[in-house]
């Protein structure tokens, strides 16, 4: 009997499961869309119930695809995105917004209700913030539990358990409580490299009652990820995903580092290489031996994605978000976005090809004049401003295809800009990386490579695998089957490199040099404008 290994990724928009082998092939693979709310205030809740079902139905399909058994698979892993799941007593769930309705129970990664509680949290200067940059981001769990214990003490009060995303599903599949050392340092505060909570920390900034019952509903037992967790699957778990009861669940990663782990080591240089996720959202991760400290990069965090590294973590608050929101303002788009569904493409595929129908690093050409910094969401990194917003300049009024094109390879380019500034900050501050692994669904396209490695003048390494986070997912799982004994194993064994994308030099190199100055003084003019006095 073949030993299968089962990966499950929740991202903002979907539930996604995979099927792999020990070697990390990918056997087969399902995707179940979630449902989002969207408020006024920044706020964007979604259900645990229903993520929980759409993992099932993914689950369930992906294995029906590569035509196993359920007494074929040795283990499951889960991933997801650093969103707030809330529950009351027996794990009902409670409602975290102004709606009132229980079954929003979860206050989503990108939900910026917390921006006022994360800028009175900074102000205190405390000491916990050293490990985040020095500003917590309102995207982070403390400022959205002090929104919930100012605005909604009901919940608050009466709430059994506040869980990373990750956390819950883990807990959902075998009853433990164990919380992942990857959520809650890279999230919540857990000072990992010293095994705590800081009491100190949740007193000062009005959360002191979490302190006070010793941290039970946050987390009293972290653990590694892709440790095994209870008993495996519990009978309930196994009957809802078409598992068999007992199968091996790993403690979970954020999707992000789920992605890291599977890209990271491609190139047998983990250290040098920076692993960039873009999705929705984009997440930079860097290891290093020894704690690097970088203003507003969020980091070091010990133990947080490879047991022994320390890990800096950037990003940008909108990626594939920011190009989407970009290209929906064209008056063309919707009649393109018509042309792309009928060849089984997205808008930003189809535009990909037409750009790059002259040379992917020419394309470049097409966005001439034409400049944006696609910071819709704020600036995650290496500024930590949720205040930032997005920049269009030099825009006509054309409404053609090519300025259609012109608008995405310029979205892009910013894109790359955002990414070179991050990587230039860290290696200011001694954390160089020499090239770039990518994956993620908005970096699948050669067009979208090619451009971030001109922009940044590093290389670009794709994984082997289409499905890296699925990967990473699965890889826990592995761990805890004890298909393979640690990460590093499950790294060498089920990771590898596929194509190479190599900066170019000459013209396009000082190309885009030059609009990459363009792109810090449009940022840097904006900020100016911010602060002038009303």
């Amino acid at each position: 009997m073949g030993r299968h290994l089962i990966g499950v990724d929740v991202g903002t928009g979907s539930a996604r499961a995979g099927v792999f082998d020990a070697s990390g092939r990918l056997l087969g693979t399902s995707k179940q869309d979630i449902a989002v709310w969207h408020a006024p205030g920044g706020v964007v809740e979604q259900s645990s119930d229903d993520i929980w079902a759409a993992v099932c139905v993914a689950t369930r399909a992906a294995m029906a695809e590569a035509r196993i058994s359920a007494d074929s698979v040795t283990g499951i892993g889960f991933d997801a995105t650093c969103s707030l799941v809330v529950l009351g007593q027996g794990g009902v769930p409670l409602p975290v917004g102004p709606s009132g309705d229980p079954a929003r129970n979860i206050i989503v990664w990108m939900d910026h209700r917390a921006t006022d509680q994360a800028a009175r949290i900074n102000a205190g200067g405390h000491a916990v913030l050293a490990y985040v940059g020095g500003r917590i981001s309102p995207e982070m769990e403390t400022p959205k539990l002090l929104w919930l214990a100012e605005n909604l003490p009901e919940t608050f009060a009466s709430a059994w358990q506040f869980m990373d995303l990750a956390d819950f599903l883990t807990w959902r599949a075998t009853g433990s409580l164990a919380r992942s050392v990857c959520t809650v340092t890279c999230k919540w505060t857990y000072l990992a490299h010293e095994r705590r909570w800081d009491p100190a920390y949740f007193r000062a900034i009005g959360l002191g009652s979490l302190a006070e019952d010793g941290f039970a509903r946050i987390g009293q037992d972290i653990v590694a990820p892709g440790t095994a967790l209870a008993a495996g699957l519990t009978a309930q778990a196994a009957a809802d995903l078409g598992l068999a009861p007992g199968t091996a669940v790993g403690a979970g990663l954020i999707d992000a580092h789920a992605g890291g782990i599977a890209t990271a080591g491609i190139t047998g240089d983990a250290a040098g290489t920076l692993a960039y996720v873009f999705g929705t959202s984009s997440c930079t991760m860097t290891t290093t031996a020894e704690p690097v400290f970088v203003p507003r990069v969020w980091g070091p965090y010990r133990d947080a994605m490879v047991a022994g590294q320390w890990l800096n973590e950037g990003g940008q608050s909108a990626a594939g978000a920011a190009i989407a929101r970009l290209l929906e303002m064209h008056p063309l788009a919707p009649a393109e976005a018509a042309i792309a569904q009928a060849q089984g493409l997205s808008l930003p595929q189809h535009l990909a090809r037409m750009a790059g129908a002259g040379g992917l690093s020419q394309a470049v050409d097409l966005a001439e004049g034409l400049h944006v910094v696609p910071e819709f969401l704020g600036n995650r990194a290496p500024f930590a401003d949720p205040a930032a917003r997005a920049i269009i300049a030099g825009l006509g009024m054309e409404k053609d295809r090519a300025s259609l094109v012109a608008l995405y390879v310029a979205g892009l380019c910013g894109i790359g800009y955002g990414l070179r500034q991050i990587i230039e900050t860290q290696a200011s501050h001694g954390a160089p990386v020499a090239r770039i692994a990518i994956s993620g669904g908005a970096g699948q396209d050669d067009l979208v490579r090619q451009i971030l490695a001109d922009a940044t003048g590093l290389p670009v390494i794709a994984p082997e695998s289409a499905e890296p986070v699925l990967l990473g997912a699965a890889m826990l799982g592995a761990m805890a089957g004890g298909v393979h004994r640690d990460m590093q194993t499950a790294m060498a064994a089920m990771a590898r490199p596929g194509h190479y994308f190599t900066a170019a030099g000459g013209g396009i190199a000082a190309l885009h040099h030059r609009r990459y100055l363009a792109f810090g003084r449009l940022q840097a003019a904006l900020q100016d404008v911010r602060r002038m006095p009303e």
